[in-house]
């Protein structure tokens, strides 16, 4: 199945922002509606009822340096 890439931000902020963040699109998801925003970009998207929410923790290594980092994802989804 084709991707499409509708939005995408990344960057590094505080542990409190990031807290902040996941308040104020918590209270989007509930209410069905969310709107992401970016200094570069707008998209809006209707969250229906019942969607699909997986969190999947991982730790990756770089396999030249050994360098181990981790990443914490919180992913809803549902069909059309």
């Amino acid at each position: 199945m084709p991707e499409e890439e509708l939005f995408k931000t990344e960057e590094q902020v505080t542990r409190t922002e990031i807290a902040e963040a996941l308040r104020d699109a918590a209270d989007q998801i509930e209410s069905g509606d969310v709107q992401l925003v970016s200094a570069t970009e707008e998209q809006s998207v209707a969250v229906p009822e019942s969607p699909r929410f997986e969190v999947e923790l991982e730790r990756l290594t770089d396999s030249e340096t050994g360098e181990q980092r981790y990443e914490l994802e919180y992913e809803i989804r549902w069909t059309k």
